[in-house]
């Protein structure tokens, strides 16, 4: 009984030693700043060196400043189009790379997920190029195949900023969304899909009954994923719209005005709060997905 008794304490040492660098890690990089960014949320600041204690003030601004509902509405409908037109096309060429009878596969997904090996800064310089009145491909592109009648001036980036933005997002999303697809759908149970065919089940029927079903858990987490990924738009906006909102602050999101009100206005306060704001409809969204991936689990 003592040889036992002594053999479990060094095992215990190790636990807490293996756990240590963690557990400093974590209180240096995620604990302290989330303390101090909830501390500074508080406080009105004209740079780092001056703080006033203002309560609750700054969360109360931000809910009647026009400016912060424009980049959240912004920020919204950037995360409606990711949801509703982007993830339904990644599944469709998940489906349609997944058929066996599709010759040169290993290609095609190369091809769709190469956009995803550039950087955001370097797709956001390039993007401006291509949305470019009279020069910009797209529109020269737009031009030619509809024999004239596309304007070469269709102010992609003066009037059409949200949808511009959900369009070179589809570009560079739809390969790498695809790739989870792709796994899940390489997993479903073939026999299932062959007994269902013997049964007289027809292509909807076997994909609505037995490989959505299957690949519902990946398809929760990829939704999950680009939701968050969404309501952090930053780089792309800023890099393409040059540091501003664009017209009419179109192109501005609610990441993109924490920088401004924090960065260039120097009121880091209040740049906290809105990050808080952000950080609690994060957290909702990580407590939406938990309770639908234990629902998945019964």
């Amino acid at each position: 009984m003592n040889l036992g008794r002594r053999s479990s304490k060094p095992s215990q040492h190790a636990v807490w030693v293996f756990l240590a660098p963690f557990a400093l890690l974590t209180l240096v990089f995620v604990a302290y700043p989330l303390i101090q960014s909830a501390v500074l949320a508080m406080q009105q600041t004209y740079g780092p060196g001056t703080k006033t204690f203002v309560g609750t003030r700054n969360f109360t601004d931000a809910a009647a400043d026009p400016v912060f509902w424009t980049a959240l509405r912004n920020t919204i409908i950037y995360t409606l189009g990711s949801l509703f037109i982007q993830l339904p096309l990644a599944l469709a060429l998940a489906l349609a790379l997944n058929s066996p009878r599709l010759r040169g596969r290993s290609g095609y997904r190369l091809i769709f997920f190469s956009p995803q090996l550039m950087g955001l800064v370097f797709v956001s310089i390039l993007a401006a190029l291509m949305f470019e009145k009279q020069a910009g491909l797209i529109n020269q592109s737009l031009h030619t195949l509809t024999g004239g009648l596309w304007s070469l001036d269709f102010p992609w980036l003066e009037s059409h900023v949200m949808a511009t933005l959900i369009l070179i997002s589809l570009w560079m999303y739809v390969g790498f969304n695809m790739i989870y697809f792709l796994a899940a759908l390489q997993n479903v149970d073939h026999a299932l899909i062959e007994a269902s065919a013997i049964d007289g089940a027809n292509s909807w029927h076997r994909f609505r009954h037995v490989v959505l079903p299957a690949i519902r858990p990946v398809g929760t987490f990829v939704v999950m994923l680009s939701m968050i990924g969404s309501l952090q738009l930053f780089e792309l906006p800023f890099v393409l719209l040059e540091g501003t909102g664009g017209p009419r602050n179109q192109g501005l999101t609610v990441v993109m005005y924490l920088y401004q009100s924090g960065f260039e206005v120097g009121d880091l306060g209040y740049a906290s709060a809105i990050g808080w704001v952000l950080a609690l409809l994060l957290m909702s969204l990580a407590c939406v997905q938990m309770w639908m991936i234990r629902r998945e689990g019964r």
